[in-house]
């Protein structure tokens, strides 16, 4: 019998907080045990989990591309989209779904550039609800493609890693993504709060300068 894990180790290996990890086994999307009052989890169910949050592409990668470097936290971030994206019954995950999950990791140089900006995560939210409502019919999957615009979001995210000269993508080149396509829900988000791409790169650089 395998050995059982509890919240908190699933919390680790995830690197999410213990409060989603069991959100997440209240709504069936990571299978758990009751014992004692207690969850608890198999390294199996665990390993199914996470291989079911993966996000989708068109084409892999190759291994000298940025895409295929995301660091831990954008890698967070992107499995927390898919949460948002769910949670909202989106049928995939799309920039507003990357922008709040930037804030949701709360961590990472993007989520801190965001809090210097005075970016408000509740005032985000209500306005992406405006522009995006919840749908009524709950979607069935739990691994969403990814929208056009959030794949190009991605797309434009590696440019600015690569004129950067950063060999990886983390949550501060996501934030720049978004920044640089103004036709989509993130863009008029932060535009609204008065963040620019212009200003939030300079910030990046300083942030990353102090690191």
């Amino acid at each position: 019998m395998e050995r059982m894990l509890t919240t908190e180790e699933v919390a680790e290996l995830l690197r999410i907080d213990a409060v989603t990890v069991r959100r997440l086994a209240t709504r069936g999307e990571l299978t758990a045990y009751r014992i004692a009052g207690e969850y608890r989890f198999t390294p199996t169910g665990v390993e199914s989990f996470v291989e079911s949050q993966r996000i989708k592409v068109d084409s892999a990668p190759g291994p000298d591309h940025p895409l295929a470097k995301f660091t831990k936290r954008a890698k967070k971030v992107m499995l927390l989209a898919n949460e948002e994206a769910i949670h909202y019954n989106h049928k995939g995950v799309g920039t507003e779904h990357i922008l709040l999950a930037i804030i949701d990791e709360g961590e990472g140089i993007g989520a801190r550039a965001l809090e210097h900006l005075q970016v408000k995560p509740g005032e985000v939210r209500a306005q992406i609800e405006k522009l995006h409502p919840a749908e009524e019919q709950p979607i069935s999957q739990r691994q969403l493609g990814m929208t056009q615009q959030g794949k190009q979001c991605i797309e434009l995210a590696v440019r600015e890693a690569q004129s950067l000269g950063h060999h990886y993508l983390g949550t501060e080149h996501l934030l720049l993504g978004l920044l640089r396509e103004e036709e989509v829900f993130a863009y008029q988000v932060l535009s609204s709060a008065g963040v620019t791409l212009e200003k939030t790169r300079e910030l990046i650089k300083q942030l990353l300068a102090k690191q």
